[in-house]
């Protein structure tokens, strides 16, 4: 079975990877590098407990799924690939800043009162009516781990074609027969579209949409400690990585404008500054965009398309790396016809 993805982010690499593993000729086309989309923008994140406060019962079985998929996921890709992907379990603290905050909060794991949360995180700023801590948040380097998905992949026998744009998917009969590039036609009994905010632009019926997602990077001064724990609040979320401090991010509808701007900064670092006052004297090292993919009721899609041979894997919004076992899982067992598309995310619904 011949299977042509488009986009190398972490969903097409996953799927590619999965796919490779079970025999299928793949081939995957990225019209820049590996991960060089929302993958490589984003924190890295695996928040199943942050992100999905208010996510309805389907989005949430999947994401546990995932979550429970992740360890074993990881293992076996650094083995493969020889890479470390930086998996860590720090935990997460979710502050409320008043009573209707932490009634949210409840009964989404270990409640905290604001004493609590001054005497376990004293770093923070007070006027805080207390907290969550989850300890099940964890951690990827999402730049390592589309490095190390594009080697395992590779190595299970995929071909990886980078700076290849396409220019069309061709259905002369209604049915997939390929995908068109600047270079040529590569023929497919199945095409994957998973080139995050751009899949509108060859399945116009997805609906998908970009959200800009800006981000800042600050590093503290001699002496001084990172946080351990990933830390919710005041708009915003902080971690530690690669000796920084990761403070994100904005939530924006400018189309696929990947500029920064000073606004979001001021705006991201006085956030930050106001949950842990200390930060006012550490160095803005970095400030970058992504464009995370979104669909109008954002739910991911996972299946195919009314074009027979045509199918969509997009739409994960904030938890593209969270999804990612379950999604490949999915997926891949979809083409292979050992998995049923899950209802909530067809491709077809209306959204």
């Amino acid at each position: 079975m011949r299977i042509v993805i488009i986009g190398a982010g972490v969903a097409g690499l996953a799927t590619g990877w999965r796919l490779a593993q079970a025999g299928a000729a793949v081939t995957i086309l990225e019209r820049g590098q590996p991960g060089s989309g929302a993958t490589g923008a984003s924190a890295g994140m695996l928040a199943v407990t942050a992100e999905l406060l208010e996510a309805g019962e389907a989005e949430t079985i999947f994401a546990r799924h995932s979550n429970v998929l992740w360890p074993d996921f990881a293992t076996e890709l650094e083995e493969i690939s020889g890479r470390s992907i930086g998996l860590s379990s720090p935990g997460a603290l979710i502050l409320a800043s008043d009573a209707n905050g932490l009634a949210r909060l409840a009964g989404h794991g270990e409640g905290l009162d604001a004493a609590a949360v001054k005497a376990r995180f004293p770093m923070l700023a007070g006027g805080f009516a207390g907290g969550l801590w989850s300890p099940n948040e964890a951690l990827v380097d999402s730049r390592a781990l589309a490095a190390a998905l594009a080697i395992a992949f590779v190595r299970a026998g995929g071909q990886l074609k980078l700076n290849e744009a396409v220019a069309k998917i061709e259905k002369p009969d209604g049915r997939v027969t390929g995908v068109l590039t600047q270079f040529g036609l590569y023929p497919a009994d199945a095409v994957i579209a998973a080139n995050g905010a751009w899949i509108s632009d060859l399945v116009p019926g997805a609906g998908i949409a970009p959200v800009k997602g800006q981000m800042i990077a600050l590093a503290p001064p001699a002496g001084e400690k990172l946080p351990t724990p990933v830390i919710w609040g005041n708009g915003i979320y902080m971690l530690a990585r690669g000796g920084r401090l990761l403070v994100g991010a904005t939530v924006e509808d400018r189309g696929f404008d990947t500029s920064t701007t000073e606004e979001a900064r001021r705006d991201l670092r006085g956030r930050a500054e106001a949950v842990m006052p200390s930060l006012r004297r550490w160095t803005l090292v970095d400030h970058w965009a992504g464009l995370r993919p979104r669909a109008p009721d954002g739910l991911p899609l996972l299946g195919p398309t009314a074009t027979p041979g045509l199918y969509v894997a997009g739409g994960q919004f904030r938890n593209g790396i969270l999804f990612a076992p379950a999604l490949a899982e999915n997926m891949a067992g979809q083409i292979l016809g050992t998995a049923r598309m899950i209802p909530a995310f067809d491709p077809m619904r209306k959204k």
